[in-house]
């Protein structure tokens, strides 16, 4: 008896390693393609209009991922997807119903790949209205069911004292009611939105006031504040505003005499051209600043709306017929990711150009 055990022993012993190692790759593979939400509330669209949902999955192996098939549940979802994706990378897909029933619907799509040993699903729902209202044209941005006319704000040519405002107009395009709620406000800014409470298919407007006073320095000051949909929600980069504002020095009023003897700022140009690299991981442009007045021309202050680029500016106080280089270096990689445009703010304290910005192609 302990013979025969000490042998069956031995032999699942010798068997055990065939089946982990059988069965591994079966459980490597099935958590190689995951997915944000499985869900996506598509919100409301008018009868005959198709609307889309948008899916975010990844590949979280280091191998290719194949897609063999996105299989919607009815021919009246259109699917759109890739059929490789790299290791590591993250990609979309995308359902289109075409909207040709009225009420609420659920579609469903199967995903097949490499990534997973059995189907990933897929499911998208929303509301068809009878009325034939195309909400893009207005609200071109959306924060998942809200929609919006914009999404950053900034702030241009102020001046002490000044207390600006600037409007967002947001569209409830879901099926619940939302109280939209801007967070995280510094003390330089203040919000106010009108409905508090915004139903489903109703617009509103969000107000953002600029108090200058409470601007500690001249030229570019950047925040970012975030729009919730309801009170409590968590903040993150698919619900941030960028707000930037800049505020001019005071110069002094300079009349028809004072202004011709005044420091002018000439620049060879304004712009630089970013948009090839050829292949390089950098690349370098030079701007040629002079001061053709009669008096200290003054760069106070020089910054970057954006990352991606880096400066070198020879000099910041210029006597007339005096000539400074301004450096401009762009990173391929930084640009190629940035949302907003890069752009270099230069103050001065030319009467005629105390604000100088140059934009960046790319």
């Amino acid at each position: 008896m302990i013979r025969l055990f000490d042998k069956v022993m031995v032999e699942v012993k010798w068997l055990l390693p065939f089946y982990f190692f059988t069965f591994l790759p079966f459980s490597l593979s099935a958590q190689r393609l995951t997915v944000a939400n499985t869900t996506v509330n598509a919100g409301r669209t008018g009868y005959l209009q198709p609307i889309t949902a948008t899916f975010e999955l990844k590949n979280k192996s280091r191998k290719k991922l194949y897609i063999e098939d996105v299989h919607p549940d009815c021919g009246c979802t259109a699917v759109e997807f890739p059929k490789e994706v790299d290791g590591g990378a993250k990609f979309t897909i995308k359902m289109t119903y075409d909207a040709k029933m009225l009420g609420h619907f659920q579609k469903m799509a199967a995903v097949t790949s490499n990534g997973s040993t059995t189907p990933v699903y897929l499911t998208m729902k929303g509301v068809v209205l009878p009325e034939l209202v195309d909400y893009t044209g207005t609200y071109p941005l959306s924060m998942g069911n809200l929609l919006l006319d914009k999404n950053e704000l900034e702030f241009d040519d102020v001046n002490k004292g000044d207390a600006p405002q600037q409007e967002i107009h947001i569209l409830n395009n879901g099926e619940q009611m939302m109280h939209p709620t801007v967070m995280h406000l510094p003390s330089y800014l203040s919000a106010t939105v009108k409905p508090a409470d915004l139903a489903p298919g109703k617009s509103g407007t969000i107000t953002i006031t600029l108090n200058s006073d409470k601007i500690r320095d001249y030229g570019l000051t950047q925040t970012s504040v975030y729009l919730a949909q309801q009170l409590g929600e968590k903040v993150s980069q698919d619900n941030e505003i960028p707000i930037s504002a800049i505020l001019l020095p005071h110069l002094q009023d300079y009349d028809q005499l004072s202004k011709q003897i005044a420091p002018v700022l000439q620049m060879s140009s304004t712009e630089v051209d970013f948009t090839n690299f050829e292949g390089k991981k950098k690349k370098t442009s030079e701007l040629i600043l002079q001061n053709i007045g009669k008096t200290t021309l003054k760069i106070t202050s020089l910054q970057l709306f954006t990352t991606g680029l880096k400066v070198t500016l020879s000099q910041q106080t210029l006597e007339p017929n005096e000539i400074a280089s301004l450096k401009i270096t762009g990173i391929a990689a930084d640009l190629a990711k940035l949302r907003r445009s890069p752009r270099i703010l230069m103050i001065t304290n030319d009467p005629d150009h105390p604000k100088v910005v140059i934009v960046i192609k790319k």
